[in-house]
């Protein structure tokens, strides 16, 4: 499978996941893939906007915006550079006034509010710590299995669950409820996970 596919896949099962069974506990590893850090310091907007800067090539930075706003960006990318050359004061502040309106841009387009930028080393969630890694190393087969095991545990603990309810379902008419919920969450989330890697429509079992 293409890489750029399977990792599409991934989002799209650990989507899946959350909607059906509305539980944070894969949230950890949803959030990541769908907000990625792109307002920290040491995060890849800013490194390109360093090197578009240094470089002095406004093209380095243009990839994280939508055309409709390069001119906004080649605008501050010209102030930019005519104010950094006046003092290492004016630099600092001309460069942060550049990687803010970079930031909030690429962040707009993405729907997300600018919050501001976050100083490097700020904590960052592991997901994106192996997926940086997956894209640096050119490899993305630790992402995988990380996800993928941790999807396989969550299939394990929802069966299992289910399994255990099912022991007890004829003792009560609430037993017999309690298995039937168990029931129902696990047929829809196989369904659903089988229809999101077949890549047929979920519309009419959301």
């Amino acid at each position: 499978m293409n890489k750029n596919l399977l990792t599409v896949s991934l989002i799209n099962l650990a989507l899946v996941y959350f909607i059906i069974f509305g539980s944070d506990e894969f949230l950890p590893f949803l959030v990541p893939f769908v907000f990625a850090h792109c307002d920290t310091e040491d995060g890849p907007v800013i490194k390109s906007a360093k090197k578009a800067l240094e470089e002095e090539n406004v093209d380095l930075v243009l990839v994280w915006v939508k055309k409709d706003d390069e001119a906004v960006i080649k605008n501050a990318f010209e102030k930019t550079l005519t104010v950094r050359k006046l003092s290492p004061q004016a630099r600092e502040l001309a460069d942060m006034y550049f990687f803010e309106t970079l930031v909030r841009i690429h962040r707009a387009k993405e729907g997300e509010p600018y919050t501001g930028i976050k100083p490097a080393g700020s904590e960052v969630e592991p997901g994106i710590i192996a997926a940086d890694e997956a894209v640096e190393t050119g490899s993305v087969d630790n992402l995988v299995k990380e996800i993928s095991t941790h999807i396989i545990n969550i299939i394990y603990k929802h069966f299992n669950h289910l399994m255990e309810k099912k022991k007890h379902k004829d003792e009560s008419v609430e037993a017999g409820r309690e298995f039937v919920e168990a029931y129902v969450k696990f047929i829809h989330f196989i369904e659903k996970l089988h229809l999101t890697i077949s890549g047929e429509s979920l519309h009419h079992t959301h």
